[in-house]
């Protein structure tokens, strides 16, 4: 499945009231949205209709995110889905993560790009050819050891795979407190594990589609859930559709 037919199932799903994107650049996968949407690049270039509610910054993703109000645009309404395909360098992609889930729900999915390169070439931090993921695939490791009680999911899309995180906590600062031990230790790291390049921990996208989380994050945003309300509940849906709460 290409990952733009994957988004079309994620937005049919969860129908998210309000969406932010990062890295627009034609405007395919931002042409997929019917929530009230925010598109940041700072060089957008769209050659797509784009019909709806829908604000374009032109604009890098850590200058949206310094703003005072990055909720702007949205009326102080958090994101109900983030789709991150900015930069493809492992320290912008991290950064672009924490202030997109501190600008969430726990009832929000944050989707991001290019984590999942199909050689070692398209992988490096300096692009080589047509074809380049940079290293956004360390943020597989990063989130595994710093934020172990989110839900990530690598989803086997073509061409370069997607990375689905859920159970979202806005308030969690982790990321950012550890931030620069965490690109220091990552950053130079050169080899790509012999495990991303297979996706052997990648998920068929069919299956996440099918998976029954996505009714459930959609109601208890509709019904206004507070996190201790609906933590047993989104719990049971992760562990149902993915074997982890």
């Amino acid at each position: 499945m290409f990952y733009t037919e994957f988004l079309r199932g994620v937005h049919d799903r969860l129908r998210p009231a309000t969406y932010l994107e990062v890295g627009v650049r034609d405007g395919r996968s931002l042409a997929l949205s019917r929530a009230r949407s925010v598109g940041v690049d700072p060089a957008f270039a769209i050659d797509v209709e784009l019909d709806g509610d829908l604000a374009l910054l032109r604009t890098t993703s850590d200058e949206y995110f310094a703003r005072p109000e990055p909720l702007a645009p949205t009326a102080g309404r958090p994101y109900d889905l983030a789709f991150l395909d900015g930069l493809h360098l492992f320290e912008v992609v991290l950064r672009d993560f924490l202030h997109a889930e501190a600008l969430s729900t726990p009832w929000s999915a944050v989707i991001l790009d290019d984590v999942l390169p199909r050689n070692a070439a398209e992988a490096q931090r300096t692009p080589v050819g047509k074809a380049w993921t940079g290293d956004v695939w360390k943020l597989l490791p990063v989130l595994a050891e710093h934020r172990p009680g989110l839900t990530v999911v690598p989803v086997d899309t073509r061409p370069t795979g997607l990375l689905l995180v859920l159970g979202l906590d806005p308030g969690d600062t982790t990321l950012a407190d550890a931030y620069s031990s965490i690109v220091e230790q990552h950053v130079m790291v050169r080899e790509v594990p012999a495990e991303i390049l297979a996706r052997d921990a990648a998920v068929e996208p069919e299956r996440v589609l099918a998976a029954p989380v996505w009714d459930v994050l959609r109601r208890l945003r509709e019904r206004g859930a507070t996190p201790d309300e609906g933590a047993a509940e989104l719990a049971d849906a992760l562990a149902r559709s993915f074997g982890r709460g």
